[in-house]
């Protein structure tokens, strides 16, 4: 296991993505939904078999859409843990990851039940929007060494209009979990295994410097 870097604060607050609304919208508070679980994209299997282009490194998981509205955080770490060789239920996650009706709070559960399988994991926050150029070197660094280890990565993002991974509600402010699964350290762009299924967009490459900004103020488990 490596070298224990500083945890992140318990007193992050996480909630989950937002459509449609389960009941009246409060201040600063959004729950997470399910997209269609349409399956246009490829499958896991599928994208297993399709030939990698120069400089990828895509990692072979069992993909699942998240099976509530505020499962994506169980999902994530459902599709995390299939890279490892273990096949949990998402009700089961949902239950070791304390995740209730508004979603799982914090990155730092996340990071407690991947480590209670597989060792490695750590919490790393990413507080300042926009991130620093010390914070994205970092991101960078734990998405080539992730991979490179069959780790995935699970991140906690914050997807407002106008910055929004594909098939995304353009007018809402989604709050998320997903799992990076692959990268490309050519064109730096990273492969994501979204649980949300929004549009039928279950597997996408996002760009490195999109990725980062859609984690501020949140962070990610790696």
């Amino acid at each position: 296991m490596r070298q224990r870097k500083l945890a992140a604060s318990a007193a992050a607050l996480t909630v989950m993505l937002a459509v449609p609304l389960l009941g009246p919208a409060t201040a600063g508070a959004a729950v997470e939904a399910t997209g269609p679980a349409v399956t246009a994209k490829p499958a896991a299997a599928d994208l297993a078999q399709e030939p990698r282009a120069m400089g990828e490194v895509i990692l072979n998981v069992d993909y699942q859409v998240q099976e509530t509205g505020y499962w994506c955080g169980p999902a994530a770490v459902r599709i995390a843990l299939s890279a490892r060789g273990i096949y949990r239920s998402q009700a089961d996650l949902a239950a070791e990851l304390g995740t209730h009706t508004g979603g799982t709070d914090w990155i730092g559960q996340v990071t407690r039940v991947l480590s209670n399988y597989v060792g490695w994991y750590e919490t790393k926050e990413m507080p300042n929007d926009p991130p620093t150029q010390a914070q994205k070197d970092l991101l960078w660094r734990d998405i080539v060494l992730n991979i490179n280890n069959n780790y995935p990565i699970v991140a906690n993002i914050v997807a407002p209009p106008g910055n929004q991974p594909p098939g995304y509600p353009p007018n809402q402010t989604i709050y998320h979990y997903f799992t990076v699964i692959g990268y490309n350290d050519i064109d730096r762009t990273v492969l994501i295994a979204d649980p949300a299924s929004f549009g039928g967009y279950q597997f996408y490459w996002l760009t490195f410097d999109q990725l980062a900004s859609l984690i501020p103020p949140k962070g990610y488990s790696a």
